[in-house]
């Protein structure tokens, strides 16, 4: 199996092993920094196996092929079409814009921007998958864009986001660009997922050098 056919478990099995909770077939990320979880193997007993690490009133965000059915002890809060997309080539030069590093002093805002944007799930210790970077206008954080899973030979780019006030000034192209030269000068490939529907980012990705991998879909389930 690929990698990034199953990211979620793959990542919390290896390389985010550091950031997970449950050592079974089912796993999830530290709830403060993702909602995100996953299995080996998509059935009813992992469901059930995800439910003793999830305590009720919770969420969990999984990339399943098939919405899920008449599960018992979850309820449905959303469901989203997906695309996984992998960098493939450039194919054209990009404004640059400078950025800084974010961190630990930057987690209100950053968050504040998420929750403007609405990017996909940003909890406050999201940050700290590292590799964070942004744009600022005058004091308040402009853009940002940063790390999420790490799968052997591959880095995530997600969060990717601008303020309403800033948009048409190319930052998200910009920092997403800053984050590809980054993760190729370590010898690793970049990759991202955006909602289906989400014709605008896809286009740009598009452009940046990222092809449509496969399709899944995000289902965020709520322990009941």
């Amino acid at each position: 199996m690929h990698p990034l056919d199953n990211p979620i478990f793959s990542a919390l099995s290896f390389r985010q092993a550091h950031l997970a909770e449950g050592t079974g077939a089912a796993r999830r990320y530290v709830n403060a920094i993702s909602a995100l979880a996953g299995f080996a193997n998509c059935n009813i007993d992992s469901y059930n196996s995800l439910a003793d690490i999830v305590p009720v009133g919770e969420t969990a965000g999984l990339f399943v092929d098939e919405k899920p059915n008449d599960l018992v002890g979850w309820s449905i809060v959303s469901d989203d079409a997906l695309l996984q997309l992998v960098f493939t080539s450039k194919k054209a030069e990009e404004p640059r814009h400078a950025f800084i590093e974010l961190g630990d002093a930057d987690a209100l805002d950053m968050r504040a921007l998420a929750g403007l944007t609405k990017p996909g799930p940003f909890g406050p210790r999201t940050h700290e998958f590292g590799g964070y970077i942004g744009v600022r206008s005058d004091g308040p954080l402009a853009a940002m864009a940063g790390y999420r899973m790490r799968v052997r030979g591959f880095t995530e780019i997600s969060a990717i986001c601008t303020h309403p006030d800033h948009l048409g000034r190319g930052l998200a192209r910009s920092l997403t660009n800053a984050l590809v030269d980054r993760i190729l000068l370590a010898g690793e490939t970049p990759f991202l997922h955006v909602r289906a529907s989400n014709e605008r980012a896809i286009q740009l990705y598009e452009r940046l050098g990222f092809q449509v991998r496969m399709r899944t879909r995000y289902v965020l389930l709520k322990r009941t």
